[in-house]
């Protein structure tokens, strides 16, 4: 029987290519277009705060140049490497969340970032690429370890310290990036049905707890239920995104023509970007950029099925990790602009602007690119390290 895997391997056989160049470009077109909409949505910002219509748009492509040098650098080091450092990267990502605790500059009420030079650095960025590193690491070195839920539950132990230090900063949304990527990596290591969804039904249960113990995220999921109730209060976030998205329509008034942009929707650049991105390209541009994260999450566990069949299993739960953390949050950020979930504090990968996001982002599109150009050297005979 002729799999799609043994279809696909042919094909890069076939094709000579050492990289997944189709991967390649599609990250190079949406970091592009990411730039050309910060720059529309952060004009009337950047002209507020400092006169510079082009600060936003050069501060992030100094980010962007910035993690593609970083990234054109993780091409070159073996993946084998990445899983002997997963113990220090972890390491690092908690003292980060510590330090932030301490040092941490605090915006909007919430200590999320270490400020350093003309950088704020986010750590819990650096916490959820460590975290699937390390679940990656612990699942292939103990490949009998899911028959012994105790076992299962010592791995646990570094997300939930991880986990509680992210919920003191406070940064729920973060929280349930990280939760999220722990249950689907769980999911795909094979822990017994019973066990899983016992560890669900716990995440699901400390989620519901700390909106309830907290009135600000009740009042967050009440806005979001009914946000016309107080459109100038609670729901003015939400309400303005909507009007933004509506405004739209099917094809968008126009590149630089949104009105929402001009100080009506908070963060139009960083968490709102997708509703000024549905005002001046209407519904159609939304899909089109829904069909590009789709594109990439499907690539990544179709690279990680094929480090699986491969034997390089290292690789393959660290593939499909990325594509779980960026289907996850990318579905949530779109979630939140067109009101089908809470307002949270996420970006939307690849596209808002921020130095740390996109950074740490293109360090997992890097990571994707060099376990499939692994892929491809034990498909032609070379002995590569899983």
């Amino acid at each position: 029987m002729i799999t799609e895997s043994k279809i696909l391997d042919r094909k890069i056989l076939r094709s000579g290519h050492k990289i997944d160049y189709s991967l390649l470009w599609m990250v190079v077109l949406m970091v592009s277009f990411s730039l050309l909409m910060i720059y529309s949505a952060s004009i009337p910002y950047a002209a507020n705060d400092g006169g510079d219509k082009w600060f936003y748009l050069s501060r992030q492509a100094m980010f962007l140049a910035a993690g593609g040098v970083i990234g054109w650098a993780v091409t070159k080091i073996k993946i084998a490497t990445w899983k002997r450092a997963t113990p220090y990267i972890l390491l690092f990502s908690l003292v980060l969340l510590v330090a932030v605790l301490g040092v941490g500059r605090e915006i909007n009420g919430a200590k999320r970032w270490i400020h350093i030079g003309p950088i704020n650095l986010q750590p819990t960025e650096i916490f959820k690429l460590a975290i699937i590193l390390y679940l990656s690491s612990f699942f292939t070195r103990k490949a009998e370890i899911l028959k012994q839920f105790k076992k299962v539950g010592f791995s646990a132990v570094p997300v939930g310290f991880g986990l509680g230090l992210i919920m003191l900063e406070p940064d729920f949304g973060s929280f349930v990036v990280v939760a999220a990527v722990a249950m689907g990596l769980l999911f795909l290591a094979g822990l017994p049905w019973r066990w899983f969804m016992m560890m669900v039904g716990i995440g699901l249960g400390s989620m519901v707890a700390l909106i309830a113990v907290a009135p600000y995220r009740m009042a967050r999921v009440a806005a979001f239920l009914n946000p016309w109730e107080d459109p100038l209060g609670k729901g003015y976030q939400l309400t303005h995104s909507l009007m933004a998205i509506a405004r739209g329509e099917w094809f968008g008034v126009g590149l630089g023509a949104s009105l929402e942009k001009r100080f009506y929707l908070p963060e139009a650049h960083t968490d709102f970007i997708l509703a000024v991105i549905g005002e001046e390209f209407g519904f159609v541009g939304i899909l089109m950029l829904i069909l590009c994260y789709a594109w990439l999450v499907w690539r990544a566990f179709s690279i990680g099925k094929q480090a699986r069949d491969l034997e390089l299993y290292f690789g393959a739960y660290v593939a499909k990790g990325i594509g779980i953390w960026l289907g996850i949050q990318s579905f949530f950020n779109i979630g939140v602009n067109i009101g089908l979930l809470p307002t949270k504090g996420l970006t939307l990968p690849l596209m808002s602007y921020g130095g740390s996001a996109v950074i740490v982002m293109l360090v997992c599109m890097a990571l994707l690119l060099r376990i499939d150009y692994e892929n491809r050297l034990k498909m032609r005979g070379y002995k590569v390290e899983g």
